[in-house]
């Protein structure tokens, strides 16, 4: 039997791989001084992973998700949302639903690797990069003439994700074609809710735990390549999305009269010219237009069945100049210019407005000594509304033979949002009025990060410990109000539209404000072992310490939770001309907080995922899979009244089946 050394035969995982995030460029992850998680495109294909949610929450232990019909509230190291900037190929995907994220926007089939960076990065990336940076690398191929691949994924509550991709690459020009289509059913864990005002009596309800949608992405790029010096790039991303719940009934609450619809439109150009190997100037030009509103499918007394009403327009244009320069032996210089202009337009919040940022930054990272490297950056940010802001960091790094010793300290900052200064807000929730105004006094948040990390990383072995501290002040929060009768008063005339019904409904109101400040610190721990050429083992720990402060009072903050873990076992082998690959999963977590609330219980979950390759045919590559996901059938049923009170969002034990196919 024939025993080929192709890319079939052995599968040991990259230890040491090339990443730009955590520096600004590219350089070995063994090399940066800012330590930096890689989650890469073979580890993500092996453990069965298609969306970006399962990419994080699978892999990452300091990631957490909440999905719901207003996109997914992401956590990362204690920190919602608005703290986590998440880039494409370094440009800011932009667009939020009431401070959740269409997360269904990133075209996963595309992606090359993910990297996360821990921690204020304002030095180099601006506003929002409080909690840390999340870096999605989009990958173009560039040897094949012609590469077509399909992969389609399939597993209960009707779940499937199918993605189409066409690339051509000839003479120094590209083009990358793909289709995605992604759809899930809503699902309950449990059909009983608490009746209001009550926490012994029940009552049954169509309210989805996970609330279902059809989602579709086109996106298209060309990249066009006429000498070794220069690469010019253009591209285009379309996205829709609409929700899938289940509709009012006259018998049963619940139930919605419309569907949440998502509209989104992205294109950027872009080159890059390398004066030399170490010297280069980068330039980018993004645009990112995202809305969304309601589709009706249940006739009302305003409403016909197919009418949509806008909720929310938003757009961001985004310049980018940024010099590479390797000037002197062992340094790096970085000069960069941002520009960004920020609309909003919500028919819901009353806004009509735009803001504009300006920011210049500088980074030089230095051999003082053979062992011993430093970073210093600064960024001046002018933005329109806020004025001027200083966003420095300073990095030393000890790399004696395969150990790494890091200390970190950065400087954060995010402006305040459009929605955050303006919203006017009313709207009713079955039949309850929801009211939210906005705060043009608010100040800017701002963040110190300290963090001392060791490392120890060979070709076959990667221990890596850090311990952090997160500091936020003037954090802005929405703070709830009662209702009084002069309040009550007031309300009535800001919103005329209130009836009387609803006046008697309202309990309280919220306005957003400069209140608390908050501190994380914790401890993350991973190791990561290429035991043989055929089996590698990774483990992944984070304890996190999240507290704020608010009038005082500490308390833990909303979904933080303490312990999580994540770990794998995969395995590769090759026989001729079929390969197969063994991938085993889990995902630990404590209890996550809600301090208003009952906490979510802690869980375990357990995925297995294979796949098998077949290369014999002339002209594709069939790759089938099986697996399951959550093995020991772990679920949530408690009863809740809000539906969005959990951790575990998983309706339990389920058969995952793929097959991708690659055309030669």
């Amino acid at each position: 039997m024939e025993h080929r050394d192709s890319s079939m035969t052995s599968r040991t995982y990259n230890l040491n791989p090339v990443v730009v995030t955590g520096s600004g460029h590219h350089q070995r992850l063994k090399s940066t001084a800012t330590p930096v998680h890689v989650l890469s495109q073979q580890e993500m294909h092996e453990q069965g992973i298609t969306t970006f949610e399962s990419a994080l929450t699978r892999m990452l232990p300091q990631a957490s998700m909440a999905p719901s019909s207003m996109g997914t509230f992401l956590r990362m190291n204690g920190l919602g949302n608005k703290y986590i900037l998440i880039l494409i190929n370094g440009q800011k995907l932009s667009g939020d639903i009431s401070s959740n994220v269409d997360l269904t926007r990133i075209n996963m089939s595309r992606v090359k690797r993910i990297e996360v960076l821990d921690g204020a990065a304002s030095s180099l990336y601006g506003s929002d990069a409080i909690a840390g940076v999340i870096n999605i690398i989009t990958d173009q191929p560039t040897q094949q003439l012609l590469n077509v691949t399909n992969d389609t994924r399939v597993s209960g509550h009707g779940q499937l994700t199918e993605s189409v991709n066409l690339d051509i690459y000839a003479n120094g020009f590209g083009s990358y074609t793909t289709f995605t289509h992604d759809r899930a059913d809503s699902y309950q864990t449990t059909d009983l809710e608490y009746v209001p005002k009550s926490d012994t009596e029940t009552q049954q309800t169509l309210a989805p735990l996970f609330t279902g949608y059809r989602s579709n992405v086109v996106g298209q790029k060309f990249t066009y390549s006429p000498t070794d010096q220069l690469a010019l790039n253009a591209g285009l991303n379309y996205s829709y999305k609409i929700t899938d719940r289940p509709n009012t009934r006259p018998d049963i609450g619940g139930g919605t009269d419309y569907e949440m619809r998502y509209k989104g439109l992205r294109w950027n150009l872009g080159g890059i010219y390398k004066f030399s190997s170490r010297n280069s100037l980068q330039a980018d030009f993004t645009v990112d237009r995202f809305r969304y509103g309601k589709q009706y499918d249940v006739e009302t007394k305003s409403y016909k069945v197919g009418d949509y009403i806008q909720s929310k327009r938003q757009r961001s244009n985004e310049a980018q100049l940024k010099a590479i320069l390797g000037l002197r032996q062992g340094a790096t210089t970085i000069i960069g210019a941002d520009w960004r202009r920020d609309f909003l337009c919500a028919s819901s919040g009353n806004i009509d407005q735009a803001a504009s940022t300006l920011a210049a930054y500088a980074q030089h990272e230095q051999r003082l000594l053979p062992l011993l490297t430093a970073t210093f950056g600064l960024r001046y940010t002018h933005h329109e509304t806020f004025g001027d802001h200083l966003s420095p960091k300073a990095t030393l790094m000890l790399s004696p033979g395969p150990l790494n010793f890091r200390a970190t300290w950065s400087a954060g900052f995010r402006a305040p949002g459009l929605d955050e200064l303006h919203y006017h807000y009313f709207s009713v929730n079955r039949g309850k009025p929801q009211i939210i105004f906005g705060n043009q006094e608010l100040k800017p948040e701002k963040s110190h990060y300290f963090s001392l990390n060791a490392e120890y990383r060979t070709q076959t072995l990667a221990l890596n410990l850090t311990g952090f501290i997160n500091t936020i002040n003037d954090m802005v929060v929405r703070q709830n109000i009662d209702v009084d009768e002069a309040g009550l008063t007031m309300l009535r005339a800001e919103f005329p539209e209130i009836t009387d019904e609803q006046a008697t409904k309202l309990e309280r109101y919220s306005r957003y404000q400069n209140s608390d400040r908050a501190r994380v610190s914790g401890l993350q721990a991973t190791v990561s072992a290429n035991v043989t050429s055929h089996l590698n083992l990774s483990a992944n720990y984070v304890y996190t310490y999240a507290r704020s402060q608010s009038e005082g009072k500490w308390q833990n903050l909303e979904r933080s939770m303490r312990h999580a873990a994540v770990a794998s076992a995969n395995y590769h082998h090759a026989w001729h001309h079929y390969a197969m690959n063994a991938s085993l999963n889990a995902r630990f977590q404590s209890k996550t907080y809600y301090p208003d609330y009952e906490n979510a219980p802690g869980f375990g979950i357990w995925n297995l995922h294979t796949t098998h390759t077949f290369d014999g045919l002339p002209w594709v590559v069939v790759e089938p899979g099986l697996g399951i996901d959550n093995i020991f059938n772990r679920v949530d049923r408690r009863i809740d009244s809000s539906k969005r009170k959990y951790a575990l969002y998983s309706p339990g034990r389920m058969v995952v089946v793929g097959l991708k196919l690659k055309f030669k």
